[in-house]
């Protein structure tokens, strides 16, 4: 079975996001998919696998599984961890390529950004940062 791609997780998530009228309720639902992401294991929370410029603690851990990307994440806030469960659900299982030349276009169609404080704005950058390093070193390999 093919994964779909980004742009049509995309696509599911702006749709998803407007069934909801008020940012409170895009908060649950960010918060509801947090709850959803697969436990990350113990052992993948260490210091190296801190995403820097986050306020709160931020785990990615990434490997490669058939030339494609799989992310496991995890955050010790619950809104954060909703924001990487977005993200995972965007970028895991894509190829390095597809991550690398990645817009996330719909972050901005969600009007995800504008409802954040800087400090978890800087954060998600941050995030979307490390998975594309992390998928253009797997490109260098």
């Amino acid at each position: 079975m093919s994964h779909p791609s980004i742009q049509e997780i995309g696509e599911e998530i702006v749709e998803e996001f407007s069934w909801f009228s008020s940012w409170e309720e895009k908060y649950e639902h960010l918060i509801e998919m947090g709850r959803q992401l697969p436990i990350i294991d113990a052992a993948y929370k260490t210091n190296e696998r801190l995403v820097r410029g986050c306020q709160s603690k931020v785990w990615l851990h990434a490997e490669s599984e058939d030339h494609r990307v799989v992310f496991r994440a995890d955050s010790d806030a619950i809104i954060t961890k909703g924001i990487v469960a977005l993200l995972v659900r965007a970028l895991s299982h894509q190829t390095p390529e597809d991550i690398v030349r990645s817009d996330l276009g719909f972050i901005d169609t969600i009007g995800l950004k504008a409802h954040l404080s800087p400090t978890r704005s800087n954060g998600l950058v941050s995030m979307i940062h490390q998975m594309k390093q992390y998928a253009g070193n797997q490109l260098n390999h």
